[in-house]
């Protein structure tokens, strides 16, 4: 019986986190797109590799705090009121990328 109840805890868990990430592009369409698509304040255009370049160069975790913290006119979180390191971290990737 505590197999079993340790097996469904584990899978309620598994499909909760699965459900709660979110696409990249979902994430940049739903809080990015507003400032990133124009540059909006001196923001990063999405897929301009060359604006993108510099800030990748701080490294990942330095992105991702200042996603959380704020910068210049982003304000903490940006505009994702429900995104996770992850998803934060993901919508970096699919903006930063040249296409």
């Amino acid at each position: 019986m505590k197999k079993l109840l340790a097996m469904t805890a584990v899978a309620a868990l598994t499909m909760s986190v699965n459900v709660s990430a979110q696409e990249a592009e979902a994430i940049f369409n739903k809080a990015c797109t507003v400032c990133h698509s124009m540059g909006v304040a001196g923001a990063p255009k999405v897929h301009n590799a060359a604006e993108w370049e510099p800030r990748l160069a701080k490294g990942i975790d330095a992105l991702l705090h200042s996603v959380k913290t704020g910068l210049n006119a982003m304000p903490p979180g940006g505009m994702c009121t429900d995104c996770t390191d992850e998803d934060y971290k993901a919508a970096i990737e699919f903006m930063s990328k040249a296409q």
